[in-house]
């Protein structure tokens, strides 16, 4: 019988310190384990986020450079266009001239295009020399009378035209009937796009295109 007690509350103990120590684990994976797990997934889970963030504005950063380059684009070609003209807007310009000329109440206007062909004064050189080739000049010859100041507000309105029109030569005297009354003659040019053929105009179109981003 004693060693029945004896072995019972061995027993007993054992049970105990088995208790005990699975508490202590479970209190232990509770306090340390649990938290650092639940650590580790929230810095995955906002690694994630980061990485997500970070594609997301490396996106938007190569959407608005594309955008950039496009608006720039967009500006060059803008500027461009303010100092050519198509060929079918070249007849256009006299008519332009002999408003502005009418506008300032010139008198003996006359207005009239000659052609020049070639690049004349404003060739280019280097890589711009062969698209020099796709431009053209035409040359416009004035001629009025006029005062001093109609004179000067007619120049001011040239320079003042777009496209670009550029005063090749000019030439001014006095009237021999009027000592007041000025004889001018201009030479004005005009940059023309030269028209393109259907290979021209294809290969044109394809370099447009490829500018765009």
């Amino acid at each position: 019988m004693t060693f029945i007690r004896t072995y019972k509350k061995y027993l007993t103990r054992a049970a105990i310190l088995w208790a005990a120590s699975l508490a202590l684990c479970l209190l232990a994976y509770v306090i340390l384990v649990r938290p650092q797990d639940n650590s580790d997934k929230r810095l995955e889970r906002t690694l994630a986020e980061q990485k997500e963030l970070y594609a997301s504005a490396q996106r938007a950063a190569k959407q608005e450079t594309r955008i950039q380059l496009n608006d720039e684009i967009g500006r060059l070609r803008d500027r461009v266009n303010g100092f050519v003209i198509d060929l079918e807007e070249a007849t256009a310009l006299t008519f332009d001239i002999s408003q502005i000329g009418n506008r300032e109440n010139l008198a003996s206007l006359s207005v009239m295009t000659r052609a020049k062909p070639g690049a004349g004064r404003r060739s280019l050189a280097g890589k711009a020399q062969s698209d020099a080739k796709q431009i053209s000049e035409n040359h416009i010859d004035v001629k009025f009378s006029a005062g001093f100041q109609q004179f000067a507000a007619f120049m001011n309105a040239l320079e003042r035209h777009r496209p670009v029109l550029f005063i090749d030569e000019f030439k001014i005297s006095l009237s021999p009937q009027n000592d007041s009354v000025y004889q001018v003659t201009l030479d004005v040019a005009a940059l023309i796009r030269k028209q393109q053929n259907n290979d021209t105009a294809g290969e044109a179109s394809t370099k447009s295109l490829s500018a765009k981003i």
